[in-house]
């Protein structure tokens, strides 16, 4: 299914798989680009990873902090190894009562940019399926029509209900942000992430203060791979929530970085999928779910593609889960290795 947001219409994702054998075990990782959004220059992506995978068959050292440039490529060279520790068990990447099967993730439902009846259709079946939280993208109509599409959810499902997300994906002007804001405050809504475009710190500090709606930093914090930087950005900025996509900010430490200097400054976090395969995003719910993190989590994109990996990824009602009776298609893997 195409995705649009306010940036642009998805309707193809490119993925390179890092697979590393040593012995007869394997490491899978995925590095998954989104055009316009990820940081990583596609057109050199195949020439680092084989320039990686031969140091790797060399036994050189692999610096992985090098590619702080290339963030998605960096995720998948960290979840590679991580999964290739794990010997036999290449999928298993962390210990939970979700990785064990025993537990589901509570997540969001997505609802994608589209004419009214398109958007009005997919709340349709969300609701159906038992969503009590929804993510709307927004930006992409005219806002008048946007305001009367969450109206009229909001007139049929109060608060304690059914829960409301919005994301912007920057698509406000800095001059009416704050006026929107206002009025879609008037509707509960939990959050909107990146009212804004990214990069303008100061205006986005001034709409944190006042909007009477939590604002989340998305888009903001990509590219920011200092520490020092994302401290002062956390500090100027002062937002409600982050929005942490380990493939666009270059993997798990890097995540639990942000989350680290989050939740120093009592600020709370999910964690978002960004379109990976179900390899993808069965790392990041794998990590996510040791975070003991109760928010609703944004990890149902996976199950958007028509050609996708088998996995045992599943959503049932509003949580995803790893079943016993699904298996991985390791065919795929081992002939890549």
């Amino acid at each position: 299914m195409p995705g649009k947001t306010s940036r642009d219409v998805l309707s193809k994702k490119d993925s390179w798989f890092l697979v590393l054998k040593k012995n007869e075990n394997y490491g899978v990782g995925e590095c998954s680009i989104i055009p316009g959004l990820s940081l990583d220059n596609v057109d050199q992506i195949e020439s680092e990873l084989n320039q990686l995978c031969k140091d790797f068959s060399m036994g050189n050292q692999i610096n992985i902090d090098k590619y702080d440039l290339f963030p998605a490529l960096k995720f998948s060279i960290e979840t590679a190894f991580l999964s290739l520790e794990r010997n036999n068990s290449p999928f298993h990447l962390f210990d939970s009562d979700f990785t064990n099967k025993q537990k589901g993730i509570f997540i969001n439902g997505l609802i994608w940019m589209g004419d009214i009846e398109f958007m009005e259709k997919q709340i349709r079946i969300k609701l159906k399926n038992g969503f009590n939280c929804l993510k709307l993208k927004i930006g992409g109509l005219d806002f008048e029509t946007e305001m009367s599409l969450i109206k009229k959810l909001r007139q049929k499902f109060s608060p304690d209900d059914l829960e409301i997300r919005l994301d912007a994906n920057g698509a406000f002007c800095k001059n009416n942000a704050l006026e929107k804001l206002e009025r879609l405050g008037n509707f509960f809504i939990h959050s909107i992430e990146q009212p804004i475009m990214p990069n303008q710190q100061q205006e986005m500090a001034k709409l944190c203060e006042l909007s009477p709606i939590p604002i989340a930093l998305d888009e903001e914090l990509i590219g920011v791979n200092l520490s020092s930087e994302r401290e002062k950005l956390l500090d100027t900025i002062n937002p409600h929530f982050l929005i942490v996509k380990p493939s666009l900010l270059g993997g798990f430490k890097d995540s639990n970085e942000w989350i680290h200097f989050a939740e120093k400054r009592n600020i709370k976090w999910w964690a978002t999928s960004a379109l990976e395969s179900n390899v993808g995003l069965n790392s990041i719910a794998q990590w996510v779910s040791t975070k003991n993190n109760e928010l609703r989590q944004g990890l149902g994109t996976g199950m958007l593609f028509s050609n996708n990996i088998q996995s045992p990824l599943c959503i049932e009602k509003d949580a995803i889960f790893l079943k016993e009776h699904k298996k991985w298609d390791l065919n795929f893997f081992t002939r890549q290795a």
